[in-house]
């Protein structure tokens, strides 16, 4: 009886969560003005509009169609709304805003299939519906969950390439500035980790929910290595700027200066050229926030695609971290013991970093001291995405998701790298040890910070 009433609250719980998510990426969209709907702000991606259909088609064909078997009302949107994936081979799209349908259409669709998965849900024989489908009900409701609310980051960042008159700045923005944290001194730059195990993943037979891609966990040794206290700031970057780096093929490799060199790249995606030469405005650089432009941030951390990281790494003779390396600092101990995250096994709040939509901006990379690792490595979730120099690949055990094999599989392809940590646009659920996120090194766009390594 006991067992019973847990998974029903459980049960209730996701279903809530489900409403919450609703909720965040409802709010983003909010955020657009009328005439930007039908903008592609990254010429790789979908326009906007494909992102309200998108979340409902998904959950549509995931809960509704295939564990439910319930009859579609419009099919023709189900699989036009159903996939968002990158191009291959360097193609871009060309459909026109003429080639979508309109928002209202959208809009009534979402609110339809809403209205029908939720009918679904509250059925007493919902749950065994998932059984009879090889999957249980609370892995398809958390898939639901983090599907949408990892489209939420994404959202943030293409939200982030508008111009900022076509969006509205809530009306929070101004107690968010007062709210973040103010810089302090940034102390010894590297902090050296003995050598010892880090877990990579997690067990199955533990029991919780995780992407197929985190599955089965492994032990690895790490042996004994230097990494940087901070992520890389954007005044630390500034310096390689300044030196040349862009200019500079011996610190790239022979794809990525072929990338930059092509593309015009000469800095920072998030960086523009002062239009000022105030004493703010001093080091010639601004930063492109979500709602504003100021003059650049010295103690915030650098976003940079793989390719620009590596180029500093080589500059500064150093290395980025491994995953294993990033787990080791991050989770790791003087006692051999291992965190669930790295202050300890407190779940995340918002004294311990800029995650869970607390910011839309980053923060300073020291703002978060009591965040930081049993090692002293600070900023380590939140406040950007971390690249790693290890490829994306499975781990032993590895088994797609019947429901969703191309989830991880299509991206084994040795040219994406393994992400670790989080942004400011990540939720609290998706800041767990075993998570992995992962791009292309051409892809400028996320929230990806770095940090360095000595070995």
């Amino acid at each position: 009886m006991a067992t019973s009433k847990l998974m029903t609250e459980s049960f209730y719980h996701l279903q809530e969560r489900v409403e919450q998510a609703r909720t965040q990426t409802d709010s983003l969209f909010a955020l657009l003005r009328p005439d930007a709907i039908y903008d592609r702000p990254i010429p790789e991606r979908h326009r906007l509009i494909f992102y309200l259909g998108h979340l409902e088609s998904f959950d549509w064909n995931l809960l509704g169609r295939d564990t439910f078997g319930l009859a579609s009302t419009h099919p023709t949107f189900d699989k036009l709304f159903a996939f968002g994936i990158d191009p291959v081979d360097g193609q871009l799209p060309s459909d026109q805003p003429a080639d979508w349908p309109t928002v209202g259409e959208i809009q009534a669709y979402n609110a339809k299939l809403r209205e029908t998965i939720d009918a679904a849900l509250r059925a007493p024989s919902s749950k065994l519906a998932a059984e009879a489908s090889g999957t249980s009900l609370d892995t398809l409701l958390n898939v639901a969950v983090e599907h949408r609310l990892m489209h939420a980051e994404t959202l943030a960042y293409l939200l982030h390439q508008l111009p900022i008159e076509k969006k509205i700045a809530p009306q929070m923005l101004s107690q968010q500035a007062v709210d973040a944290p103010a810089s302090q001194s940034v102390g010894p730059r590297m902090r050296k980790i003995p050598e010892g195990e880090a877990t990579l993943g997690m067990p199955r037979e533990r029991k919780e929910f995780g992407w197929d891609n985190e599955f089965e966990g492994l032990t690895v040794s790490v042996p004994q290595f230097n990494i940087g206290a901070y992520p890389v700031t954007n005044g630390e970057y500034l310096e390689f700027v300044r030196s040349g780096g862009y200019e500079e093929k011996a610190h790239w490799s022979a794809e990525d200066w072929q990338w930059i060199t092509s593309q015009g790249i000469s800095h920072p995606l998030f960086w523009e050229r002062s239009r000022s030469n105030t004493a703010a405005n001093h080091n010639n650089w601004e930063y492109r926030g979500m709602f504003t432009q100021i003059p650049l941030p010295l103690d915030w951390p650098v976003y940079a695609s793989h390719a620009e990281a590596s180029a500093y790494t080589r500059w500064a003779k150093r290395a980025l971290p491994s995953e294993a390396q990033w787990h080791r600092a991050a989770y790791g101990t003087p006692t051999e013991s291992e965190c669930l995250y790295p202050w300890g096994d407190v779940a995340p709040d918002a004294q311990r970093g800029n995650f869970d939509f607390a910011h839309w901006d980053p923060t300073p990379v020291n703002g978060y001291p009591s965040g930081q690792s049993a090692f002293g490595v600070h900023d380590l979730l939140g406040n950007g995405w971390e690249w790693t120099s290890t490829p994306f690949a499975p781990f032993p055990g590895f088994k797609p998701f019947p429901f969703y094999p191309g989830y991880s599989a299509n991206f084994f392809d040795g040219k994406h790298f393994v992400m670790k940590g989080g942004s400011q646009r990540t939720a609290a659920c998706m800041l767990r040890r075993s998570f992995r996120n992962w791009f292309q090194p051409h892809y400028p766009y996320v929230y990806a910070k770095f940090r360095t390594v000595e070995e």
